[in-house]
C-alpha cells in the first residue's frame, strides 16, 4: 500500500491570509480550528524560536481534526551550532516541551541547518546519534533541512539512510535540491509560489507535484508544505494540490 501524502502550510498565523484564506469574521482564536480542516498537515514553525508548554501542545492536538498531522521544526539551538555533537541538552529540551502530547498527530521533526554550515561526516554522524527513535512510547521521524552545496554528498545521504532521516527537498533557488530515498518518508518544502498566481504555482506545476508526490508515496508517507515564497499564496497552492492528489 502506498503512503499517505499530507500537504500544508508553515504556521497558521499570518495576517495576510485574513479575509484571503480565513474568513473576514472568524477570530484569531479559530484559526487552527479552521486551517486544520482545509489542510492535511501544518508545520508548527514557532518551536523553532522559542518553546511552548505542555497546554498548548494538548490545545493544539484538541482543536483539529482525526487524521489531521503537524509536523514541527526543531530548536534552532539545536542546529544552530558549530560543534553538533554538543547539542544533546538542547534536544533533550526541544523533545521534552510537550511533542508527545500530540499523538498520533505528531508527524515528523524538521532539523533545519544554516546555509553556513557544511557537511562534516564525523560531526553530523555524532548529530544524528543524538535523535531518539521513540519518546514516551511514540516513533520519531527526523527530517534534515540543509542549505549548503557541501551536503550534496554521497557520504551525507548514505549517513541519512543509516539513520532513517529524509533529506528534505527545497524547492528554491538558493538551497540544494536533494531527492534522494534515505528514509521510510519525504519531506518537501515548496518555496516558488507566485503572488500573481491566484494558486501560487501554475496548474502545470501543480500537476507535476501531484505525480512528484504519487511517486514519493511508493517509498512511504510523504509530507508537502507550501512556506515562504509569496506566502499570501500557500493556503490557496495546499488546497490547490490537495485537490488534484483526490
Amino acid at each position: 500500500m502506498p503512503g499517505k501524502v499530507y500537504v500544508g502550510i508553515g504556521g497558521w498565523t499570518f495576517e495576510p491570509w485574513r479575509g484571503t484564506f480565513y474568513p473576514k469574521d472568524l477570530t484569531q482564536k479559530r484559526e487552527l480550528e479552521y486551517a486544520s480542516r482545509q489542510l492535511t498537515s501544518i508545520e508548527i514553525n514557532g518551536t523553532y524560536y522559542s518553546s511552548f508548554k505542555p497546554p498548548s501542545w494538548t490545545k493544539w492536538r484538541d482543536e483539529t481534526p482525526e487524521g489531521f498531522v503537524f509536523s514541527v521544526k526543531a530548536s534552532r539551538y539545536s542546529t544552530n551550532r558549530r560543534v553538533l555533537s554538543e547539542a544533546k541538552d538542547s534536544i533533550t529540551k526541544f523533545l521534552e516541551q510537550g511533542l508527545s502530547l500530540l499523538g498520533d498527530k505528531l508527524g515528523p521533526i524538521n532539523w533545519q541547518f544554516m546555509g553556513t554550515k557544511k557537511f562534516d561526516a564525523e560531526d553530523f554522524e555524532s548529530f544524528l546519534k543524538l535523535l531518539p527513535k521513540k519518546m514516551d512510547g511514540i516513533k520519531l521521524r527526523h527530517a534534515l533541512e540543509v542549505r549548503n552545496p557541501t551536503f550534496q554528498d554521497k557520504k551525507f545521504y548514505d549517513l541519512a539512510k543509516k539513520y532513517n532521516a529524509a533529506i528534505i527537498y527545497a524547492d528554491d533557488d538558493d538551497f540544494p535540491e536533494i531527492d534522494e530515498p534515505t528514509a521510510d518518508f519525504t519531506y518537501a518544502r515548496l518555496m516558488r509560489t507566485q503572488e500573481d498566481i491566484e494558486t501560487g504555482y501554475s496548474t502545470a506545476d501543480l500537476g507535476n507535484w501531484k505525480k512528484r508526490a504519487d511517486t514519493w508515496a511508493k517509498r512511504g508517507d510523504v509530507f508537502i508544505y507550501f512556506i515562504s515564497g509569496a506566502k499570501v499564496r500557500a493556503p490557496a497552492a495546499a488546497q490547490a494540490l490537495i485537490k488534484k492528489l483526490k
